[in-house]
């Protein structure tokens, strides 16, 4: 499993921060069937980084975990990918957010590795590289794959009806619900950012009552 930084690699956060794990291709950007071959190609999905900065400037970390199998088909380089990161990054980076890091899969589906979703691994790599309980980690998906690899790793799996989750019709949808029933479901990154600020100010509310 490889993962590639956004920004300098360091010792980690002396405590756990609040951290999303959010899905690239579908979640921030448009989906593409022959991948993100270049920069170019990396189109933001719209409001989809403005959501990513707001919670940013509500204290939350941003870390992206995605499947790269263009890599292990040899459709494109590490440089490359590299090169659309930095892309990703600048264009989140001009509406006053930041992506802390980017975790990625660079195996092909039948190269039988651990870190491919649906399978944890990425995930639980997050988890001991921030020192977090994934329990307290949401992670927005835009496939019932990403759902099942937030259940697998313990995160609670958030379903953005964007990207390729557009496409569902009602029997996919129900039947992504019925495999990942801890599924919560936003029309789009923006009304999971509402969500997760709305539930955070209703527990700070809620501790507050109690002090």
């Amino acid at each position: 499993m490889r993962s590639a930084p956004a920004h300098a690699r360091g010792a980690g956060p002396t405590h756990a921060p609040k951290l999303v794990i959010y899905g690239r291709d579908g979640v921030l950007n448009a989906y593409r069937e022959d991948h993100v071959k270049s920069p170019q190609d990396w189109v933001p999905i719209p409001g989809a980084l403005e959501a990513l900065a707001q919670l940013n400037h509500a204290g939350w970390h941003a870390v992206v975990a995605t499947n790269q199998a263009g890599i292990g088909r040899g459709l494109i380089d590490m440089a490359t990918l590299n090169a659309v990161h930095a892309h990703m990054n600048r264009q989140v980076a001009a509406l006053g957010g930041r992506i802390d890091a980017v975790f990625f899969c660079p195996h092909a589906p039948e190269e039988d590795c651990e870190c491919r979703k649906p399978l944890p691994g990425m995930m639980q790599d997050i988890g001991r590289r921030w020192g977090v309980d994934l329990a307290s980690v949401p992670m927005v998906c835009d496939t019932l794959r990403d759902l099942q690899a937030a259940q697998a790793a313990g995160c609670p799996p958030h379903l953005v009806l964007s990207g390729r989750a557009a496409g569902m019709n009602e029997a996919m949808l129900q039947h992504a619900l019925a495999m990942v029933p801890t599924t919560t479901t936003h029309e789009s990154l923006q009304a999971f950012a509402e969500h997760l600020l709305r539930r955070n100010h209703q527990t700070d509310s809620e501790a507050g009552a109690l002090l």
